[in-house]
C-alpha cells in the first residue's frame, strides 16, 4: 500500500468510494430519437400512411376552402416522414398563410401522424394578387 494511502482513514476511503466517479465505460450508444429508421417499409404500411394522411387533409381542407384556398400535397416521402404541402388559390394573397401552414397544417400532421417528421409548406403565388384576392374573402388582414 502506498504510504499516502495508508495515512488516510477508513472513513475517508469509504467516502471516496461513494463519491468517486466510475471508471469511464465504453461510449454509450446515442439516445433513441424520433428520427426515422432507415429500414424500408412494406407496401401495406405505405398505403396505411398515405390513407391516414389523405383522411387528415380531407378534415383540414374545408376550412381552407371556405376562404377560397386549397391544400394539396406536392411531394411525399412516407419512408422518411417528409410531407410537402402547398396552399393554393386565395392563400397566395392571404396575410396569415404562413401561420396557417405552421400553426395549423404542420402542427396537426405532426401531432396526429406519428410517422411525420417534417412538414414543408409553400404558398402558390402564381396567380396575380388581385385574382387571388377575388377567389376568397380571407379571414384576417392586418392594418398598417
Amino acid at each position: 500500500m502506498d504510504p499516502v494511502e495508508a495515512a488516510r482513514t477508513e472513513e475517508e476511503q469509504a467516502s471516496d468510494e461513494v463519491a468517486a466517479p466510475a471508471a469511464p465505460a465504453a461510449p454509450a450508444a446515442p439516445a433513441a430519437t424520433a428520427a426515422p429508421s432507415t429500414a424500408t417499409i412494406d407496401d401495406a404500411e405505405r398505403m396505411r400512411r398515405v390513407a391516414a394522411l389523405d383522411e387528415l387533409l380531407d378534415l383540414m381542407r374545408p376550412a381552407v376552402q371556405a376562404d377560397g384556398g386549397d391544400l394539396v400535397i406536392t411531394d411525399l416521402d412516407v419512408e422518411h416522414g417528409i410531407v410537402e404541402v402547398q396552399l393554393q388559390g386565395a392563400c397566395g394573397s392571404c396575410a396569415i398563410s404562413g401561420m396557417t401552414l405552421q400553426g395549423g397544417v404542420e402542427r396537426l400532421l405532426r401531432q396526429r401522424l406519428d410517422w411525420v417528421t417534417e412538414v414543408r409548406g409553400t404558398v402558390d403565388e402564381s396567380l396575380d394578387f388581385f385574382e387571388s384576392v377575388a377567389l376568397g374573402r380571407g379571414g384576417y388582414v392586418p392594418r398598417s
